[in-house]
């Protein structure tokens, strides 16, 4: 059969499948090409916005696949509601990872071990387990997909250590075809991402991340108690439900208060709830039962609920990158919905400590080695929480130490979680090429964190300055429904209803005494910090202009220049836009 004639044979299956097993008419933009590289065996990565379908990508191709599909997600909730729907459609599908428990775990497990599963979902700590991974070798595996792929970079803003061990056990599951999936990755992740996973350069698929139901905004605010009484302004004030997203745990608790206080169906997610209070917390709001859910990053990757009409963000995410991921969750429908930044200054200050404690250094690695090195005082092996006992650092640099130590085979973690040296010989010189890394890894986050405060900032396109970030280019000028452009255009209109009302230019004789004027009245000019505005009266000592907000402000000439040419009036209003006046 020649390729083209396969091609149209699973062109047809693909369109079987798609109608008889999930009910769909159709695929979405980018899905046929993701679904059409993995039947063909090409190694991908799919870049697609929250709401564009990536799941879909996998679990079709894993019912035309000769072999089983294995899901590595991080996301234990979705994993549970993907699981059930799979089953609902008739699809044997299991989900082995640390809350499932009892008779569902041993069913689990034995239908991985027999080869009865076609799709099994797990998460990355299990396929660092060697037993775990000698029961999916037992049988072919002929698809590997990876959700949340940033999370595997280096240089994503989601690091977990456990990604780490996923590049090696493709080696070991036989090298099935790969596909890495996530709703973000700027070019240097998308590149660490397919050197992780053995990608090849063109197997990146990445469909646009301009999503035009999406409207942004940014409020600034000047202390913290505003911010409050903002929040609560803006939840009563949008109907439908929503997220409030807090950067910190403290911030969280104070904006669930008061919305509580203020009469709002409200719930509380945070990584220091107690898991059965945070699983109740999240099935209420799914479930409609409240409104809205305050919550820290902890809440809401793969949250599968398509009527969320606003996502509110009450502190300064990190990056990019994570705002968009965060504001995403809102509009899955394709309705309308509202992406809003409360902007403090100091909250900047909130991410600058956060990456403080983030990465690890030599001196960090070469701590953990001198620990294990000597018995713990209790006695007995060393377990993670003894071991940050011991070398006094914060969970989140040391467990990045550890996953490094045990990629170079360094440190071993055995089953039960206990650590110990693997015996080989470690330089300084080692401990620094392992951890220098890190070094770029700050720098680059602080330029990220730079490119976010610029959004919060910035007078120009909201979707314009997030879509060169995310994509390198943006093929819009203007998207005519964020805040800033709807600044932009207001203004125009009002200096063109200035210029089409203003005064006729003096005829010479009127107007001998300014024969040292650089303007007449009438016309449109620039002020520095102003914006535009069209000339009153002009003399050799002073020109008054009439701005847009209708206000006159007087200036000695050299201060006032004539307006540029149509082409930049747009940055030249997105500036004035966002400045005093």
């Amino acid at each position: 059969m020649t390729r083209r004639a396969s091609n149209a044979a699973d062109l047809r299956r693909v369109r079987t499948v798609l109608r008889e097993t999930f009910g769909l008419p159709r695929l979405r933009p980018g899905q046929s090409a993701v679904i059409e590289r993995i039947l063909s065996g090409r190694p991908t990565l799919a870049v697609m916005p929250t709401g564009a379908g990536k799941s879909l990508c996998y679990q079709l191709p894993a019912l035309l696949l000769e072999g089983r599909t294995v899901v590595i997600s991080p996301l234990i909730a979705l994993m549970k509601d993907q699981c059930e729907s799979l089953r609902a459609l008739g699809i044997a599908a299991v989900q082995v990872n640390s809350a499932v428990e009892g008779d569902e775990a041993r069913a689990a497990e034995e239908a991985v071990a027999d080869g009865s599963a076609r799709i099994v979902m797990t998460t990355p700590e299990r396929m660092a387990d060697p037993a775990f991974l000698e029961k999916l070798r037992a049988h072919p595996i002929s698809l590997l997909a990876v959700d949340e792929a940033h999370c595997i970079s280096h240089w994503g803003h989601d690091f977990r250590p456990a990604f780490l061990e996923i590049g090696p056990a493709v080696q070991r599951l036989g090298k099935p075809v790969v596909l890495a999936l996530t709703a973000t990755a700027t070019d240097e992740i998308a590149q660490d991402i397919c050197k992780q996973l053995g990608i090849p350069r063109d197997g990146l698929v990445n469909t646009s991340a301009y999503r035009r139901n999406l409207d942004l905004r940014v409020l600034p605010v000047a202390k913290e108690a505003d911010k409050l009484a903002q929040v609560v302004k803006l939840v009563h004030g949008t109907p439908g439900s929503g997220i409030v997203y807090t950067a910190t745990v403290k911030a969280a608790q104070a904006v669930y208060e008061a919305l509580l206080a203020a009469g709002e169906s409200v719930g509380l997610y945070h990584g220091k709830l107690p898991s059965a209070e945070r699983t109740a917390a999240q099935e209420a709001f799914m479930g409609g039962e409240r409104r809205v859910m305050v919550a820290t990053n902890a809440f809401g990757l793969g949250i599968d609920k398509a009527d969320i009409r606003f996502v509110v963000h009450y502190q300064l995410p990190a990056t990019l990158e994570a705002y968009y991921q965060e504001a995403g969750r809102a509009g899955r429908d394709g309705d309308t919905a509202r992406c809003t930044l409360l902007f403090l200054r100091g909250d900047k200050a909130i991410q600058q400590f956060f990456m403080a404690g983030r990465y690890p250094s030599e001196e960090d690695a070469q701590a953990i080695m001198r620990a294990l090195q000597d018995t713990p005082v209790e006695g007995g092996a060393w377990t993670l929480p003894l071991l940050q006992a011991k070398v006094g650092r914060p969970k989140s640099k040391l467990q990045v130490a550890l996953g490094l130590l045990r990629k170079d085979k360094l440190v071993v973690q055995a089953r039960d979680g206990t650590l110990k040296l693997a015996g080989k010989h470690a330089t300084g010189e080692r401990m620094r090429e392992l951890t220098e890394g890190y070094g770029r890894k700050r720098d680059l986050d602080r330029e990220a964190l730079e490119r976010m405060v610029f959004y919060a900032q910035t007078g120009q396109c909201r979707w314009r300055v997030l879509l060169e970030h995310l994509e390198g280019d943006a093929s819009l000028e203007r998207c005519e429904h964020c805040d800033n452009c709807r600044r932009i255009k207001a203004h125009e209109a009002v200096v063109e209803e200035l210029l089409r009302n203003a005064p006729a230019p003096a005829a010479p004789a009127e107007a001998e005494h300014e024969e040292a004027a650089t303007f007449t009245r009438g016309d449109l000019v620039e002020v520095r910090r102003y914006g535009r505005g069209v000339v009153e009266e002009a003399s050799a000592t002073q020109v008054t202009v009439v701005f847009a907000d209708r206000s006159r402000r007087s200036f000695l000439p050299e201060y006032v220049r004539r307006a540029r040419a149509r082409r930049a009036e747009g940055s030249t209003g997105a500036t004035a836009a966002s400045s005093p006046g």
